[in-house]
């Protein structure tokens, strides 16, 4: 198993609406939570580079999925922004010129991460879409196609996990969206269709575990976040 500490798993997404309540969900979940995901949301409104520079002074570990898309050029040269922020993980979503272009930009401890396919979309959503193939030909073949760019590894559904397990490196990191514990997945909306608990995520061989609205809509989000990281160390210690 890759040596991440038990605490790092748990990446919170921060999908709140502006740089405030960011900061305020932080101090509320303290040292339950280590690893932030400061996504789409956050970045347009103000005070987005303000709270990832604030993050980091606290010792915390950020990720930035805004999932990369433009030529190449544009796309290294952001890359080397975040990098120059010390940011720990930045999301690309494009072709192999634009993973291999923000693979090489990285630097220092920065990790380049490729999204495979949204844990929005099931198989009827592909199909509409006019992919002549099934969900996990399709996430393992970009993991593959991510690993050759460069990149250090993938955003993928615990639905996939284990397959790109037994096809690809170790080296690879798999970032896991769409987990929800059993106690939360009940009569709440969702727009996540690919969803796994956190014991199932590990068990199939996810690196780290993202979750959001599970801990964002509890009703005290740090005994939320404190219950998912017992979860998350007890699958670890089985696994």
């Amino acid at each position: 198993m890759r040596p991440i500490a038990d605490i790092d798993r748990l990446i919170f997404a921060l999908d709140v609406p502006d740089a405030e309540a960011a900061r305020a969900l932080v101090d509320q979940l303290g040292d339950a939570v280590n690893f932030y995901k400061v996504g789409l949301e956050l970045a347009m409104a103000p005070g987005y580079f303000e709270l990832v520079d604030w993050l980091k002074a606290r010792g915390k570990k950020v990720f930035v999925d805004v999932k990369l898309f433009d030529v190449p050029a544009t796309v290294a040269a952001a890359v080397r922004r975040l990098c120059a922020r010390d940011i720990d993980f930045i999301t690309v979503h494009g072709n192999q010129q634009v993973m291999e272009a923000a693979a090489e930009a990285r630097s220092g401890s920065s990790r380049i991460l490729a999204v495979t396919a949204l844990t929005s979309l099931d198989q009827g959503d592909l199909d509409d879409m006019g992919f002549a193939c099934d969900i996990e030909s399709l996430v393992l073949s970009r993991a593959k196609r991510a690993l050759e760019a460069g990149c250090d590894g993938v955003i993928s559904s615990g639905m996939e996990v284990a397959n790109l397990r037994a096809h690809a490196p170790e080296k690879l990191i798999a970032v896991t969206p769409g987990i929800r514990p059993v106690a939360n997945d009940e009569g709440e909306p969702d727009d996540q269709k690919r969803v796994m608990t956190p014991t199932a995520a590990i068990a199939a061989g996810a690196d780290y575990l993202v979750v959001g609205r599970p801990i964002r809509n509890a009703d005290d989000p740090r005994a939320a976040a404190v219950a998912i990281q017992r979860e998350i160390s007890q699958a670890i210690a089985a696994r």
